[in-house]
């Protein structure tokens, strides 16, 4: 086992110590580690919980941005906890966190990344905002795709990324279900290696320590969230 990962202790598991480890291999490399600055707008991709909303509320409070565009529709993953669609709760519930309305845009039709990129510029645009830069918040899993769909699809914009500052074992803890989460976390550095070959996103580099974590979980099973290449 590779050094420097803390592996923390459970009562109860749904995975091995060695998968813990490797699964936060993966998801330190998911996260881009930028400083964080004041942006012209921001974007909150749509997801499957309200963690994108929470970041967004306290990253507006700290006057980072003065505009966010929550972006997404629904999808099978989350059509039955946000009946609306993604971008309509976030919004909500960023309202209720204290985000003034004149401060958000809702994109409502995104049904992937790359349209979240895509679909939320078109509306900044229409909006009269001018982006240099860019606040990019995404699960904090999503940050790297998201980073590297948005150098795809908007290279001029100055990319930063963002997300809830958890621990996996937080972020464990919130979803409630250690292999779905897993699972998740497989299936996102997957499509941060085949997406360029698809003209989806800008090429990462993918370090061999978390490419053997990644071909590890494979074999072991985590794969519910993988695309077919």
């Amino acid at each position: 086992m590779s050094q420097g990962v803390p592996v923390p202790q459970h009562q109860q598991r749904q995975i091995t110590d060695e998968q813990f480890h490797d699964a936060t291999l993966i998801w330190n490399y998911h996260q881009m580690g930028h400083e964080l600055r004041p942006c012209s707008a921001a974007i909150g991709l749509g997801s499957h919980d309200l963690g994108v909303a929470n970041a967004a509320a306290n990253l507006y409070r700290a006057g980072l941005f003065p505009v966010v565009v929550f972006s997404g529709g629904n999808s099978p993953t989350t059509r039955a906890r946000f009946p609306r669609g993604e971008a309509v709760h976030y919004r909500e519930h960023a309202l209720s966190l204290g985000v003034p309305d004149e401060a958000i845009l809702v994109e409502p039709k995104a049904a992937n990344t790359g349209q979240n990129i895509t679909l939320s510029r078109e509306l900044l645009v229409g909006a009269g905002v001018e982006v240099e830069s860019l606040l990019l918040i995404s699960k904090p899993y999503m940050e790297r795709r998201s980073y590297a769909t948005c150098r795809k699809l908007w290279p001029e914009a100055d990319v930063v990324c963002a997300s809830e500052p958890l621990e996996l074992d937080d972020y464990i803890k919130s979803i409630g279900d250690e292999k779905l989460v897993v699972d998740m976390l497989v299936g996102d550095l997957q499509r941060v290696i085949e997406y360029p070959k698809l003209g989806f996103a800008v090429e990462q580099d993918v370090p061999g320590d978390v490419h053997d974590a990644y071909e590890r979980l494979l074999r072991a099973g985590f794969d519910s969230r993988l695309i077919v290449t």
